[in-house]
């Protein structure tokens, strides 16, 4: 059973506050230009009697023309091949209605692969 999940982060530190002077509370400012963000994508793979795995990829955003924002469906599909070769068995995934997880070219790759890989989408 593999249990596949995204999240992203921005690399930009909140407002922060310190100490000051009573009923003043300084407000330290932070520019957040250039910052990025970073998006991860992962897999927990369970199976009864043996130790769970982990399986993930990282994708940096730095605001670069043509750099990709996050973790796309291609990401996704690689990160599944990978998962496969490694456990050297059936995948049964369990993810939820992300539009990355609907659009039709994973529906396709899923369909090509049904030998392997079981999909079974959390209701909305």
């Amino acid at each position: 059973m593999v249990f596949e999940d995204e999240a992203g982060q921005s690399m930009a530190p909140p407002r922060a506050r310190s100490w000051g002077r009573k009923g003043c509370t300084p407000v330290v400012r932070v520019r957040a230009r250039g910052s990025g963000r970073v998006s991860m994508a992962g897999l927990t793979c369970h199976k009864p009697g043996k130790r769970s795995r982990m399986f993930y990829s990282v994708r940096e955003y730095r605001g670069r023309k043509g750099e990709p924002k996050g973790i796309g469906w291609r990401d996704l599909r690689d990160l599944l091949v990978r998962a496969h070769i490694q456990l050297g068995g059936l995948i049964v995934l369990v993810w939820d209605n992300l539009r990355m997880h609907l659009v039709e070219p994973m529906r396709e790759f899923i369909a090509d692969h049904a030998d392997w890989l079981t999909v079974f989408q959390l209701p909305s």
